[in-house]
């Protein structure tokens, strides 16, 4: 009865900001770190795994495509496993020495956004992806979604990995998050999300939109730290899973 709360943060960029990352490390347990591709730069980074370090959080990389302006969400074809493996290791390392300058070690890395979404569905491209945290550090868990791609190149690779949920998106037939651009696919309701994954942690299965069906081990759950419900949402899931009986940790290897 002891699961991890993550959320993606550092997402801004030189003066600009987005969300309240310092009020939901009060929250979540671990923190996803954006590494300056689809948001972040070298002090917001430094920045943001400092204040973890400081409220116990643990701290990950968290790299996506080279895409500012569309925020990492936009699918970018066309790049080649060594192209995707050279992204990867690049922000992941990149992270991992500012970590380091804020005195917080890497324990994680998830992936961002198109990118995550698309190696979530493509058996060669997770592998490129889990090559690239292999290659930066082979001791890095990989934060992956369950009974996806990613967790069979986990697996297949030797690397650590955790199965993670989210609260505020929705699964179409796939087991794929629901595409943004469909109605539906982001909840804003913190009472909606907060059920949403009290029914998947209990059932120990996440259901798509057509009410599909798949049996996944969760040990995490992602709060979007760029919806604008962000803070009250990840407050009311962690209230209610409390309120179940949950112990809200950072995951740690076994």
């Amino acid at each position: 009865m002891t699961i991890d709360l993550n959320a993606d943060l550092g997402e801004g960029y030189g003066p600009w900001t987005m969300g309240d990352d310092a009020a939901l490390m009060d929250i979540v347990t671990s923190a996803n770190v954006a590494c300056g591709f689809h948001a972040g730069d070298p002090a917001i980074m430094r920045r943001t795994a400092t204040i973890a370090r400081d409220k116990g959080v643990a701290v990950g990389a968290h790299p996506g495509f080279a895409d500012l302006l569309g925020f990492g969400r936009r699918r970018l074809s066309g790049l080649t496993e060594a192209e995707i493996e050279n992204i990867v290791a690049y922000q992941v390392g990149a992270f991992q020495a500012v970590a380091r300058l804020a005195g917080h070690a890497t324990m994680h890395v998830k992936v961002h956004g198109a990118l995550g979404n698309i190696c979530a569905e493509d058996e060669a491209l997770a592998l490129a992806v889990a090559r690239g945290i292999k290659a930066a550090d082979p001791d890095l868990l990989f934060l992956v979604m369950p009974g996806m791609a990613t967790e069979r190149a986990a697996e297949r690779l030797g690397l650590g990995f955790f199965r993670e949920i989210y609260a505020d998106r929705t699964y179409d037939d796939t087991f794929n998050l629901t595409d943004r651009s469909k109605p539906g696919a982001v909840i804003h309701d913190p009472e909606v999300a907060a059920a949403h994954v009290l029914r998947m942690v209990e059932e120990g299965a996440i259901t798509s939109v057509n009410g599909k069906r798949r049996e996944v081990r969760i040990d995490s759950v992602c709060v979007h730290g760029d919806n604008p419900e962000a803070l009250v949402l990840a407050r009311t899931v962690r209230t209610r899973l409390e309120a179940a009986g949950w112990a809200i940790k950072a995951y740690t290897r076994n």
